[in-house]
């Protein structure tokens, strides 16, 4: 038997008891005649004592023992001298009798610590140690969590679970598809699904009123913290509801995770939040409402007075940054280097301080009097001692510089407390977006969505003006999913084809198998798709969706531990009808 318990197990009600450990040795500690060893699995760390005098058989194999290796350890539990309250099996240790080495190891890149030396591309290398490291086990172990609750209130909604297939047809609408060649159908492809979003609709279609799944995804895009190439989903789907089923239905759904895996009760509903004026308030359509700090608009306040910058923006607008009006030239210095960045994108910033004698200080007092900078101080709901922030431009670009500036704002001001959650729906998105460069629209979601039932009249008048019968789940900034009450009638899509410029054909070619589906009676029908890694790494106070996977790409989409994408065989490819070329250098 290599354990009869774990290393995490051991309590003062087992002192006396022979038991067996195995894991792996964390630390060793020579003192004298006496070694200690902490031997550690995925349950916790247990301190083992070799004492030299009683059983000198020990000294060898203790003293060969070195990081990582794998030990099997048979003795006696005993109190503990010097108790460890940050262990949880730190009233006790094992007075080791028997110590069998199972399996030697090298030393380490990185230190199996929380707090590790390792980079993280060094990290990614060796992942399979970087999984030995406590963070990583809690945040997995999460994840387990939140699957198995998941599915529990999913399936006591009367939710069935369905897989789909992984092996599906490329369609041109969102990001780019990762492709699969058939050997058996020469010259065809497959892709890997962005979403199952047509096989859930044909779920409804066949009956199946209450689907879902918990499901990789794979989309061909660029990498950043919340991104990976292949991602997770809580994929679910309803017939016969209306939008504000889906969002009861999913809001509990939200609550109950909050309740079962933070303690968190949410007894209150989800705000909803129009995309309009979270775009105007906010600059982005995932707004933070853990703070304030909404925009205000000074347009039609600050034209026309001589300046320049201000008198040929098409939009103005700032922040007031609570009890910032301290702040060095220095400090503000920083922040417009800050707006400035390619990221953010503003061509400057310009400040205000409302000083705690009621005075102003700005960067424009040259254009504007202390009687008219008092008018945006009132505008913005300033009192003394605050910061007015102002960026002025093209009102797109400076709604999103503002978006950058704001939550900038929130980290330094500490206002992004990753222990407080603010939930709430973000709903009526434009249905369609025009795109300048192909010269048409595009879906903002996906080409199934109904836009909403009052504006069905203006696809033939002005189908930029549509709003779409969608919604998303933000939390703390962070789109947790969203979704959709679907289309589900075969006139009304094919005006939504139409309008997204595909042709009878096209449509046809792409999309029949849908098309031909809603002749048989398809049921009104919503969904929402949760992204599961997304939700994982917020729960766990992550920055980054990769420590809630357990074998993630880089940035640059490469699996480096390994080694992959690589090359294939040429007989692979010549099974499969296919060349490669160089890429241009």
């Amino acid at each position: 038997m290599y354990r009869t318990h774990t290393c995490g197990e051991l309590r003062e009600s087992h002192i006396g008891q022979e038991v067996t450990l195995s894991g792996w040795v964390h630390k060793t500690r020579g003192l004298g005649g006496m070694t200690f060893i902490d031997v550690r699995d995925r349950y916790g760390i247990t301190q083992l004592v070799i004492d030299v005098s009683k059983n000198p058989d020990l000294n060898e194999p203790a003293q060969s023992l070195g990081r990582e290796f794998v030990i099997s350890v048979t003795g006696t539990v005993i109190e503990r001298e010097s108790k460890n309250k940050k262990m949880s099996t730190g009233d006790v240790e094992i007075l080791v009798n028997k110590i069998i080495i199972l399996n030697k190891s090298e030393i380490p890149p990185f230190t199996i610590e929380d707090n590790t030396d390792g980079g993280d591309e060094l990290r990614m290398k060796y992942r399979y140690l970087d999984l030995r490291r406590n963070p990583l086990q809690k945040a997995l172990e999460l994840r387990h969590n939140m699957g198995i609750q998941v599915r529990n209130f999913l399936h006591n909604q009367g939710f069935f679970e369905i897989e789909t297939p992984y092996l599906i047809k490329s369609t041109p609408e969102g990001a780019r598809d990762f492709v699969v060649p058939s050997r058996m159908n020469q010259n065809q492809f497959y892709a890997l699904p962005q979403s199952p979003q047509t096989f859930k609709q044909l779920l409804m279609i066949a009956g199946y009123d209450r689907y879902f799944q918990i499901v990789k995804c794979f989309r061909d895009e660029d990498l950043r913290a919340d991104r990976q190439p292949e991602f997770t989903q809580i994929d679910c789907e309803m017939a016969f509801v209306e939008r504000d089923d889906i969002l009861n239905m999913f809001e509990n759904l939200a609550k109950h995770l909050f309740k079962s895996i933070k303690g968190i009760d949410i007894d209150y509903e989800f705000p909803k939040m129009q995309y309009d004026d979270a775009m105007t308030q906010y600059g982005n359509d995932k707004p933070d409402i853990r703070f304030e700090m909404k925009f205000n608009e000074l347009t039609e306040k600050v034209q026309n007075k001589g300046f320049v910058v201000f008198d040929n923006a098409e939009y103005i607008g700032g922040i007031c940054a609570e009890g910032c009006a301290t702040y060095t030239r220095k400090e503000l210095d920083k922040l417009t280097d800050f707006v400035k960045r390619p990221q953010i994108g503003a061509q400057g910033l310009i400040y205000v301080k409302y000083n705690e004698d009621g005075t102003f200080k700005s960067s424009v007092d040259k254009f504007f009097d202390a009687e008219q900078l008092k008018t945006w101080a009132e505008q913005m709901n300033a009192k003394p001692g605050d910061l007015l922030l102002v960026i002025a431009g093209i009102k797109n670009k400076t709604l999103s510089a503002l978006s950058g500036l704001r939550l900038e704002m929130g980290k330094r001001l500490g206002l992004m407390d990753n222990n407080k959650f603010a939930p709430l729906w973000v709903v009526d998105f434009p249905l369609l977006e025009w795109d300048e460069d192909s010269k048409r629209f595009h879906a903002m979601h996906h080409p199934f969505t109904s836009p909403r039932p009052e504006d069905m009249h203006m696809f033939d008048t002005d189908p930029g003006k549509i709003k779409a019968n969608a919604y998303d789940l933000v939390i703390n900034g962070v789109e947790i999913g969203g979704g959709s009450i679907r289309i589900h009638d075969k006139d009304l899509q094919a005006k939504m084809f139409k309008a997204l410029g595909f042709t009878k054909e096209e449509a046809e070619e792409q999309f029949g198998f849908l098309m031909n589906a809603f002749k048989y009676g398809a049921p009104p029908h919503g969904g929402v798709a949760f992204g599961f890694d997304r939700w994982a790494s917020l729960f766990a106070g992550l920055d980054s969706i990769r420590d809630v996977i357990a074998f993630p790409k880089n940035n640059s989409g490469r699996d480096v531990m390994i080694d992959s994408p690589s090359k294939i065989a040429r007989v692979q490819l010549d099974e499969l009808l296919l060349n490669t070329i160089e890429a241009k250098k």
